[in-house]
């Protein structure tokens, strides 16, 4: 085979790929949508309730923050949902898909990356949303906002990278399903979420900024609150981080593709 033909050849197994991808995230979201009377209405309901409970429990009973403090808190919420309901269902996604796997040969990556679409298509709605919710806010719009879209490519890395990581995991070791259940529930609260990490010690930030989560967070914040663009060296070791975790769970999964019909019942 030539080495244009071998090239054509991989272009035409990469637009199938991606295709396959596409129709599995399609078929979900349909699936998901006629799960209830409401339909696709739950994909902005749903989180605007989660976001709801928080900014009452905070800002209202507990009597935390300024008239700002909404935004703070959303901004931080939205960019955690995403982050923590991509991990939560793509890490059991091969198990989750263990009577396709017995049926039909399909690449493993198919599993998780399908999770991933699905999740960022719901995430992009919510964003549209807030992003016009603070055009109504005292919040100035800034020529700053045009660089969002890295800040969401690179979270979106990160995503992939643990989301097929967790994924190639998790068939030979169950119980990883308790630990990341926990560890999302403490990195929940040690994101900066409900508080601004810049405000903390110096001895406690330098530990909080190992959590990735925490950095992106605050860069959303920056970035739409206050029209500040990214740390940008931050932004670059977070993106060599996740291309390094990526290197690995890719190679995982394609060491065991053809291990995982076989452990997984």
């Amino acid at each position: 085979m030539s080495s244009k033909t071998a090239a054509l050849q991989r272009r035409r197994n990469w637009r199938y790929f991606i295709d396959l991808v596409v129709q599995e995230a399609r078929a979900g979201l349909r699936a998901e949508a006629s799960r209830g009377y409401l339909g696709v209405l739950w994909w902005v309901i749903e989180p605007v309730m989660y976001m709801s409970i928080f900014y009452t429990v905070f800002a209202h009973l507990m009597h935390r923050g300024d008239e700002n403090y909404i935004m703070f808190l959303l901004t931080g919420l939205i960019t955690w949902k995403w982050f923590q309901a991509t991990l939560n269902s793509g890490a059991s996604s091969l198990m989750n898909n263990a009577g396709l796997m017995n049926l039909v040969y399909v690449p493993k990556i198919i599993f998780p990356l399908t999770n991933i679409a699905v999740n960022t298509f719901k995430f992009l709605i919510i964003l549209a949303l807030f992003l016009i919710f603070l055009l109504f806010t005292p919040v100035q719009l800034s020529p700053a906002w045009v660089l969002l879209p890295v800040l969401v490519a690179a979270q979106l890395l990160l995503i992939v990278a643990l989301t097929c990581l967790l994924a190639a995991l998790m068939p030979f070791f169950p119980d990883l399903r308790v630990i990341l259940d926990n560890l999302l529930l403490m990195l929940f609260f040690l994101s900066g979420i409900f508080f601004d990490i810049s405000q903390l010690p110096a001895s406690i930030r330098q530990y909080l900024g190992l959590n990735p989560m925490a950095a992106l967070i605050d860069m959303y914040r920056s970035l739409l609150l206050k029209g500040l663009p990214p740390d940008w060296q931050t932004l670059l070791l977070l993106v060599l981080l996740s291309l390094l975790i990526l290197m690995v769970a890719l190679r995982l999964l394609r060491r065991f593709d053809r291990i995982y019909p076989k452990i997984i019942y």
